[in-house]
């Protein structure tokens, strides 16, 4: 084995530790030595706790040593994004109404992780209550890009991808509504997933019918990826939507193709929302990797046009139901953006809230029969790359104007609505050397294939594996 450092692969590390290449204690103090050195100007890690880190450490060798069953990620340093709930560690959700919270439990997703094993150092920052793709709070600050601190790390699992790709962490988790899992691992040039509504289930929920968000893993590349989405995985019985494939079928070496691929690549879904040219161009180039590993890539796209109105209403509807009435009673504790679109529920009748599902039964039609001529679409990530960290979200793309703080995400959240998975994979660089990532997404319950045709594209392209 190479000579061990942050900047090693997870599956590494975690061998390592195992083989006594190296212990728990000494591998917590690289990745705290890194976070000394990068997160005072970046800002990705919050509620820091060195004295408890290294009390986890410390068990974590005493586990090993005493020959105790581990787990596939023992001894791993983790920090958990801030909207989940960490037994006896502070989960700010990025407001100043819950800065003094901490839970007493672990939610489901954080249950697993830590049962595998990880060493807690401490949170990621988030945007306030996840709402928005740019890392920012008035609890903690701002987070800022790795590659280029002017830039934003996107969001709203920005602490996470931050984090990943200044190497304060191996792994991390995060949650998707519009893009909180994919348009920050472009922002940072690391791979995030959003599985398949039930892939990774949640638990507590205030609605566990409501399926426009879900949780999923982050990793420097593909293969760490699939080893944090097989624990992630599986049936709860807590969790009625929960799919029932075996979650180790994910921890199993990928050995994807691209021979033989049917790939539909589009820039724009049809004009669907406006892409940055250098994006575009990175996007379209992509086509010509897929095409050197024997795929057959077409100019080709799903007909979604009603997908922007789905996710529209149902993001009203949901931060309504979940947020309305803390509103309500502490009004002018919550930024603006997130404020209006809450009100913007309150406007919603059941008819509205209807026709959106109704909408998402069509859309998720749609991608079923797109996907009997396609294997995956391939489409940007984000329609911009790290835009300045002063600015709460792009303004204009190409001259265009973008109205609200959601017309720049499009690109994502319009897959959201299909209910398929969807990953971003890094792809490419701006003139400037700022990250950009491709969005690979392939049918609902199909992660087992996609994560194989994104570690075959991160293989082709010449990506660390």
């Amino acid at each position: 084995m190479s000579a061990l450092s942050v900047d090693s692969t997870a599956r590494e590390l975690v061998a390592a530790v195992r083989g006594r290449a190296i212990s728990a204690r000494e591998l917590l103090d690289l990745h705290l030595a890194r976070i000394a050195e990068r997160n005072p100007e970046l800002n990705a890690i919050v509620s820091l706790d060195e004295e408890r880190a290294r009390a986890g450490a410390a068990a974590a060798d005493e586990a090993l040593a005493s020959g105790e069953a581990v787990g596939p990620l023992h001894g791993l340093p983790f920090a958990f994004k801030d909207t989940h709930a960490v037994g006896g560690w502070p989960t700010t959700y990025g407001s100043p109404l819950f800065v003094d919270h901490v839970p007493e439990a672990d939610e489901l997703l954080v249950e697993r992780v830590r049962r595998a094993g990880v060493v807690v150092v401490g949170k990621t920052n988030v945007p306030e209550f996840a709402a928005g793709s740019h890392t920012f709070n008035t609890v903690f600050g701002l987070t800022r890009n790795p590659v280029d601190p002017s830039r934003s790390a996107g969001g709203s699992s920005g602490g996470a991808a931050c984090a990943l790709a200044s190497g304060m962490v191996p792994l991390a988790d995060g949650s998707d509504m519009g893009g909180s899992l994919r348009n920050p691992a472009s922002f940072c040039g690391v791979v995030g997933l959003r599985p398949s509504l039930g892939r990774v289930p949640e638990w507590p929920l205030y609605n566990q019918w409501e399926s426009t968000s879900v949780g999923g893993p982050m990793a420097r590349n593909v293969g760490d990826l699939a080893l944090l989405l097989s624990v992630m995985a599986g049936p709860d019985p807590r969790t009625p939507q929960a799919l029932r494939d075996p979650a180790a079928a994910f921890a199993e070496p990928l050995a994807g193709s691209l021979v033989g691929l049917r790939v539909a690549l589009s820039t724009d879904l049809g004009g669907a929302f406006e892409v940055d040219h250098e994006v575009a161009a990175v996007v379209e180039g992509s086509g010509a990797a897929f095409t050197a590993g024997g795929s057959s890539v077409s100019a080709a796209h799903p007909d979604l046009v009603e997908a922007d109105d789905t996710f529209r209403t149902l993001r009203a509807w949901h931060l309504q139901a979940k947020f309305g009435r803390l509103l309500a009673e502490h009004p002018g504790s919550f930024k603006q953006s997130l404020a209006d679109n809450i009100r913007l529920g309150e406007t919603l009748s059941g008819a509205d809230v209807a026709r959106a599902y109704t909408q998402r039964t069509a859309l998720s039609e749609q991608m079923r029969h797109f996907f009997t001529s396609y294997d995956v679409l391939v489409l940007p990530t984000s329609q911009v790359p790290p835009f300045p960290a002063d600015q709460e979200y792009p303004s204009a793309i190409n001259g265009r104007p973008m109205a609200t703080y959601l017309d720049w995400m499009r690109a994502s959240y319009l897959i959201t609505v299909t209910g398929c998975p969807a990953i971003s994979v890094p792809a490419g660089l701006t003139a400037d050397g700022l990250p950009v990532g491709i969005q690979i997404v392939a049918p609902h319950g199909g992660e087992r294939r996609l994560l194989e045709v994104a570690a075959a594209f991160e293989a082709a392209t010449g990506q660390p594996v």
